[in-house]
């Protein structure tokens, strides 16, 4: 979770999504640019962190999910052969 809030673009690129990476990195060089220029880097940054950070609970839940559709359908199939 903290490199999701440290660096967003990052914890994209490893989990696979690439446009949401590149685009994260781009929206990160933004933010420290306008931080450095006007002080409101900070907001772009956070708006940053937030999305990284649900988009990794949401992609654990889905893994979740999926595991658990699977287990239930072999456990239908093992039923249905009893």
């Amino acid at each position: 979770m903290l490199l999701a809030i440290f660096l967003p673009g990052l914890s994209f690129l490893l989990r696979g999504k690439i446009i949401s990476a590149i685009f994260a990195i781009v929206l990160q060089i933004v933010a420290v640019l306008t931080f450095l220029v006007f002080g409101l880097g900070f907001f772009i940054w956070v708006a940053l962190a937030i999305w990284a950070v649900t988009s990794r609970n949401n992609g654990k839940v889905n893994d979740k999910m999926k595991k658990m559709e699977r287990e239930l359908k072999s456990n239908i199939i093992a039923n249905d052969n009893n």
